[in-house]
């Protein structure tokens, strides 16, 4: 029928040129018949139409349809035709495009049978050729259509699955603003407002040159913007040409000229049938917003309401509990005379509740100071209401008086009649800054960290007991006191585990850190612990409270004409052996006494030795010059122990006893002294030059 219609050279019966529409409808299909033996093809006419031949200008070989059939499309079909072949397959077919006249691709489809004999080796191919490009065309619409549902389903998907994490309002507008949000919401620029009582406040921006937008922070709600407009009304707007809306909004015209974008929807954020802000997307270049694209603006939309919903009603909860938390630690530190005292406390940085972290700083009898740090086991407003009251009775106890073992006694028992299966951890030391006595106990919590004058950290073996509660509940109320002494100049850092513990890691690991971060931290106590707030709590991305409280106890350098330094060696410490050695060395040096530097060091050696071998703690080193009457070196080594040294003549064959023979031997006056709950043993050296005889003192001994 197609060949009495047509006569193959593209005219219809009346000798007009058939129009591409009119040949769609009469001619989309030709058959031909390809010999393989003799490696010709034969089209019939309606299929030199479908490859837009004449029949003078086709050879009637297959290589003849290379004049309209691209060449990477030719060597495709001719790779299946083969495939087909050597497969031994009965049929094949395959889409490629025609190249017609007018330049226009056509898609094309053929289908071909292979005709083998006897034997089965393929000698003829018969088949048809289509026009084939409307029904691709029908297929590209219905993927396109397809693309753009996976699209917007991806669009959906991803923003839903960033703002799940999203708790606060800050991680809401991080997800919003963060790298790769525009391209998971499919917009080029992003303003988000909320509302707040008469007026719009932005919240966030992101996308080039909105910046401008925030020199306009608060708006009035009064719908002289488009986004105003759309959060009084509800109703979202789909503008193609903001250029359109400077009559209709003279605010905006302001903001045209700079704002580089030429569409935006603007969108009302809902939740629980109320307006609580809006957001507003930017695209560069889009000329239309179907109604598919429309609803997925819309989903988004009520995707970030209810985000923000969610968050505004957190930061509010925080906001109160947070609230309470401050006002269950102490609104001031007391001054304290002989030192200075830093304490910061940081809140988690998520979760929806609190801790029971706390600090206290209790002035005490006597020139003491009691400093405390604890932990109510919970993060939970109730563990802050706990904390608020253990607080309270550790201050009471402390302050009547109390050793510090009775107070953490008392204070447990308390914990244990609050009707609360909550227990608590707790270091509480009591400190002395004239003496520097500090006399520390542990209820199952850290013990302090000491940063010595040469730099040097360390953490005492302070003793401890179960944890405030339990101990009550086992019957175990013993907290033994371990006795320290803070040299001037010295520093004590408390602080609960929030600032040493790392998901992943172990807590020594966090202890380290903490000791490296105070080895290179300043000296001045609110210096120091900003430092370590910075160095280990910002680092950790701590998920718990952190309390953190920082004594330094005043340096004491003496005077120009009367220097003095001061040095705490802690028991079996060779390296603090060495570096009391060092420092007395380079002090004498500094003080223009450098002669004296062999026999100081050595007679300080052997009183340190005996105090480290004979006692049981530490032991602190003073050397310092003594103007009047005469200029001399005196070299003081306190302990804790109450038993005196005594002078030994030990036999040829022994190897111990002659310290204090030594020191005699050295010095030009030794003598020992009482000093509160221990001694002191002390010898002087005359300097160069100086008139004085050489003896030893020997009273009471």
């Amino acid at each position: 029928m197609a060949a009495a219609e047509h006569d193959g050279s593209g005219r219809n019966r009346h000798g007009a040129v058939t129009g591409p529409g009119e040949r769609l409808a009469l001619n989309r299909m030709g058959s031909f018949e390809w010999d393989l033996d003799a490696g010709t093809l034969s089209l019939d006419g309606s299929g030199l139409v479908v490859f837009d031949l004449d029949p003078d200008e086709f050879d009637g070989t297959p290589e003849g349809l290379g004049l309209r059939i691209p060449p990477d499309d030719g060597n495709r079909l001719a790779e299946a035709v083969r495939a087909a072949l050597d497969g031994g397959a009965e049929t094949y077919g395959s889409y490629f495009t025609v190249r017609r006249r007018d330049g226009v691709d056509q898609w094309t489809h053929t289908q071909g049978r292979i005709l083998r004999d006897g034997g089965g080796a393929p000698r003829r191919i018969a088949g048809i050729v289509r026009d084939a490009t409307a029904e691709l065309a029908h297929a590209t619409v219905l993927r396109k259509l397809e693309s753009a549902r996976a699209r917007q389903a991806t669009i959906v998907q991803r923003t839903t699955e960033a703002l799940s994490r999203a708790v606060t309002v800050d991680d809401v507008t991080a997800a919003l603003t963060g790298a790769g949000a525009l391209e998971r919401l499919g917009a080029e620029g992003l303003a988000l407002s909320l509302v707040e009582n008469d007026a719009m406040k932005v919240i966030a921006l992101s996308g080039e040159s909105l910046e401008i937008l925030a020199e306009r922070r608060f708006t009035r709600l009064d719908g002289s913007l488009p986004l105003s407009r759309a959060v009084l009304t509800g109703q979202a707007r789909f503008v193609t040409s903001l250029a359109e809306l400077a009559g209709e909004f003279p605010l905006l015209a302001d903001y045209l000229g700079r704002i580089r974008y030429e569409a935006a929807a603007y969108l009302p954020l809902i939740a629980q049938a109320k307006a609580i802000g809006g957001l507003v997307l930017f695209y560069r270049r889009r000329t239309e917003f179907s109604p598919e694209e429309q609803n997925l603006c819309l989903g988004l939309a009520g995707i970030v309401a209810q985000s923000l919903q969610r968050a505004l009603l957190f930061d509010q909860e925080r906001e109160f509990a947070t609230g309470l938390q401050a006002s269950m630690l102490p609104r001031r530190i007391p001054e304290i005379s002989g030192g200075e005292i830093a304490v910061r406390y940081h809140s988690a940085w998520s979760g929806r509740e609190v801790g029971g972290d706390w600090y206290d700083v209790i002035a005490l009898p006597r020139d003491r100071v009691g400093l405390v740090v604890g932990d109510v086991q919970g993060h939970d407003t109730h563990a802050a209401a706990i904390m608020g009251q253990l607080r309270i009775a550790l201050r009471a106890y402390a302050g009547e008086g109390h050793p510090p073992s009775t107070v953490l006694a008392r204070a447990s028992r308390f914990l244990a009649e609050l009707d609360t299966e909550r227990f608590a951890t707790c270091m509480y030391a009591q400190v002395d800054l004239e003496t520097g006595g500090v006399r520390a106990v542990r209820a199952g919590h850290l013990g302090p960290l000491i940063r010595h004058t040469d730099g040097r950290t360390g953490w005492p073996k302070v003793r401890g007991g179960l944890p405030l509660g339990l101990a009550s509940a086992f019957e175990q109320e013993e907290f033994p006191e371990t006795r320290l002494d803070l040299v001037p100049g010295e520093t004590l850092v408390l602080c609960t585990d929030g600032l040493v513990e790392e998901p992943g890691t172990t807590i020594t690991q966090g202890m380290e850190a903490l000791a490296h971060a105070v080895r290179s931290g300043p000296q001045e106590a609110g210096a120091l612990a900003d430092h370590l707030s910075d160095r280990l709590w910002e680092r950790w991305g701590s998920g718990d409270d952190v309390a953190l409280l920082v004594l330094r106890r005043a340096p004491d350098p003496g005077t120009h004409r009367a220097p003095r330094i001061h040095q705490y060696v802690h028991q079996a410490d060779p390296e603090g052996l060495s570096e009391a050695r060092y420092a007395l060395r380079q002090a004498l040096r500094d003080w223009g006494m450098p002669d004296l530097a062999d026999d100081v060091e050595l007679a300080a050696g052997e009183l340190l030795v005996n105090a480290l071998l004979h006692t049981d703690g530490g032991a602190v080193l003073t050397m310092e010059v003594l103007p009047e009457p005469v200029r001399r070196i005196r070299l003081w080594v306190k302990d804790r122990s109450s038993v005196w040294p005594r002078r030994r003549t030990p036999g040829e064959a022994a190897t111990t006893g002659r310290g204090l023979l030594l020191v005699d031997a050295l010095a030009t006056h030794w003598g020992v002294e009482s000093r509160g709950d221990g001694k002191a043993v002390w010898c002087e050296f005359d300097a160069p030059g100086s008139l004085h005889g050489h003896g030893s003192e020997r009273d009471g001994w």
